[in-house]
């Protein structure tokens, strides 16, 4: 697999020892990390209990050579007012913070690998299968 964009709840059933995305990160040759996914993280250890612990896998999953942070550029914002407005107009909304990841997916090139199924309903992103 060439790059793989990892959704929030993508991360949290790695670490939660899922195979199906061991795997998948395996066969990536670049794996993105959003902004607006580490931000959904950051929001999640706040309202845990093992904040540090979770910041500090974090931080070391970030230092690994493959994986990149994708940051939001003017780009970005053109593709996610692209996407938000077409999920608008076809009845079909999604969740404000899943327009920006899947616009980075689509800015980057990359196959989005979430567990959430509306993701199917934006078009022009790629979507990792099993």
């Amino acid at each position: 697999m060439r790059k793989l964009l990892l959704d929030t709840n993508a991360y949290t059933r790695l670490f939660r020892g899922d195979t199906n995305v061991l795997e998948a990160l395996g066969r990536a040759d670049t794996v993105f990390m959003s902004v607006f996914v580490l931000g959904e993280l950051y929001a999640g250890f706040k309202g845990g209990k093992k904040e540090t612990e979770n910041r500090n896998q974090l931080d070391e999953f970030l230092r690994r050579p493959t994986v990149r942070i994708l940051i939001a550029t003017r780009e970005t914002s053109d593709i996610f007012g692209t996407l938000k407005d077409r999920l608008k107009k076809s009845g079909t909304p999604i969740p404000i913070n899943d327009v920006w990841i899947a616009a980075h997916a689509a800015e980057s090139g990359s196959h989005l690998l979430t567990y959430d199924t509306h993701f199917a309903n934006v078009p022009g992103i790629l979507l990792w299968q099993q």
